[in-house]
C-alpha cells in the first residue's frame, strides 16, 4: 500500500516532510504552510550557524551540505521537534487543565 505525502498533515512531522521542506529552500521555494515554517524554525534551533540565516541562506548553507551531513541533520532535526513536541507547555500562575476553578477564578477550596 502506497501512502501519499501530505505537508499538512497533523501529528510528528515526519523526515520525508523535513527533506521536502530543505528541497524547497535549496531551490529557492517558499516555505509557506504552518508545518514548513516549524521545521524551519526547529532547524534554526538546531543548528546555530544558521540562527539568524534568510531563507535563501538557508537554502545556501543545505545545497553545500555533503550527504552524510544532511542524513544527519534531517535524523537529529526529527528527534528535536519529536521532544518538544512533548513538552507541556504551562504558565505560572495559571492553574493547570485539571484544576477546579470557582466562580470568580479562584481555585476551589482556597480562601
Amino acid at each position: 500500500m502506497q501512502h501519499e505525502y501530505n505537508k499538512n498533515n497533523e501529528g510528528p512531522v515526519t523526515e520525508m516532510a523535513i527533506v521536502n521542506t530543505f528541497t524547497k529552500l535549496i531551490f529557492g521555494d517558499e516555505a509557506n504552510t504552518s508545518r514548513e515554517l516549524s521545521i524551519i524554525q526547529a532547524f534554526r534551533s538546531v543548528d546555530a550557524n544558521v540562527l539568524r540565516d534568510s531563507h535563501a541562506e538557508l537554502g545556501e548553507y543545505l545545497r553545500n551540505m555533503g550527504v552524510r551531513e544532511m542524513i544527519q541533520l534531517v535524523s537529529q532535526l526529527r528527534q528535536h521537534m519529536k521532544e518538544t513536541a512533548e513538552i507541556p507547555i504551562t504558565i505560572p500562575g495559571l492553574a493547570a487543565p485539571s484544576a477546579r476553578i470557582g466562580r470568580w477564578g479562584q481555585h476551589r477550596g482556597a480562601n
